[in-house]
């Protein structure tokens, strides 16, 4: 493995770690769909994850289910294309009006780690392991 695979593979693993950290402590994650759940699950994430495309869900259901769920912050990790973005800024917006707090650091963070190798959160895992062979 080149020097460069290993040091992105360790900045993104001691990401996860703390995406994982927060999440086990009960942050939400907001994903974009089912298969983002799916592979949250297989990086070893297990805490409350909201998919927010999924079953013809709106985007005031989703803005409702985060309300329902009490916390005062939400981590949003949308994929990393146009749509993700911008799915990104409008939660954003419509939480900080709701007093949640959006955080998007693991986001912004894997956006500048993955974002020209990897399209969207499902292709995380994959993207590891390619790494990982290099």
């Amino acid at each position: 493995m080149s020097t460069k695979s290993e040091k992105k593979l360790e900045k993104i693993l001691k990401l996860l770690e703390r995406l994982t950290k927060e999440s086990t402590k009960g942050t939400p994650i907001i994903v974009e769909g089912r298969n983002d759940v799916n592979a949250l699950h297989e990086l070893g994430l297990q805490g409350d994850i909201i998919s927010a495309k999924s079953s013809g869900k709106s985007f005031l259901d989703v803005l409702g289910e985060v309300e329902g769920r009490g916390k005062r912050e939400v981590i949003l990790l949308m994929d990393f294309d146009r749509n993700g973005k911008e799915w990104t800024n409008r939660l954003a917006r419509r939480l900080e009006e709701m007093r949640i707090t959006p955080n998007l650091l693991f986001w912004k963070r894997l956006l500048g780690l993955v974002g020209h190798d990897v399209k969207d959160i499902e292709g995380l895992a994959t993207y590891l392991e390619t790494l990982r062979k290099k």
